[in-house]
């Protein structure tokens, strides 16, 4: 048939795993050390919210101080102030927490504090305004933040919408499925 796009064993609506082009077979195999090191950064930058640039002083930052430099940049990051709003529950997202921030929802030992980059120290409270305690997204977070969980690490007092961070989290209790070492192999280069 002349309209007819399959000739032989070719049909051209058939789909292939492969990109096509004459180098689409060899793309879907090993992946470069330094694409799979890349990706992983991404990931990292990706779940903090983390521009590149602030990525990258905090990998300096974490380089300098003593002991192993991938946890302390994981340590780094979790205790910026918009994640630790994310993981009382203050929050649905790191997005939503960042923005609560920026727009001063919240008190860091009873002090206005409107930088998400802000790093908590243990020991510091953490808590929503008298004014903002009325707020729906902050309320429903409260009632959500229970599927999700709060991490040991964090005392939060629900009916004060208080949080306090005890202590700086160990490797073992961040879940998430990253590998930080790939991050320092890339910058390491």
């Amino acid at each position: 048939m002349k309209g007819d796009r399959c000739y032989g064993d070719k049909c051209s609506f058939e789909r292939r795993a492969y990109p096509p082009g004459q180098h689409g077979q060899r793309r879907g195999g090993k992946h470069s050390d330094y694409r799979v090191q890349l990706r992983e950064k991404q990931k990292i930058r990706r779940i903090y919210g983390v521009l590149e640039r602030q990525f990258r002083g905090y990998y300096y930052r974490a380089e300098r101080q003593k002991g192993i430099t991938g946890t302390n940049l994981l340590l780094l990051l979790e205790s910026r102030l918009d994640n630790m709003v994310y993981r009382m529950g203050f929050a649905t997202s790191r997005n939503q927490a960042r923005q609560a921030v920026r727009h001063n929802h919240f008190l860091v030992n009873n002090k206005k504090v409107n930088i998400p980059s802000y790093l908590v120290k243990p020991g510091d409270v953490i808590e929503v305004k008298e004014k903002s305690r009325k707020v729906p997204f902050i309320r429903e977070a409260m009632e959500t933040v229970v599927r999700r969980g709060i991490p040991d690490w964090i005392e939060v007092e629900k009916g004060n919408l208080k949080g306090t961070l005890k202590a700086l989290p160990n490797r073992e209790d961040l879940t998430m499925p990253v590998q930080e070492q790939l991050v320092v192999e890339l910058y390491s280069k």
